[in-house]
């Protein structure tokens, strides 16, 4: 199984800038699914509200998962590497 990684950067609250990325089966292509995604991490970080579509979040490139990240697509259908102001 390959997954797909999308880039994402929102605003969040405060003003600062969160860049995670979400990764999904590289079958998955609906984009609304994909942005519910980044919502419900979001709202896991007290973002809740914050702007998430196309804008804020793109395909980037597909690569092979590791254990973790399998597992986690497997019980939630996604997986968030953390990479800035997620805290």
């Amino acid at each position: 199984m390959g997954v797909a990684v999308y880039d994402t950067y929102v605003r969040k609250k405060d003003s600062t800038v969160m860049h995670f990325d979400i990764l999904v089966p590289d079958t998955l292509t609906n984009k609304e699914t994909i942005y519910g995604f980044g919502r419900e991490y979001l709202k896991s970080k007290g973002q809740e509200g914050q702007a998430l579509s196309a804008q804020e979040c793109s395909f980037c490139h597909v690569e092979q998962p590791t254990p973790e990240m399998a597992a986690a697509i497997a019980r939630q259908g996604y997986y968030i590497i953390e990479m800035q102001g997620c805290q």
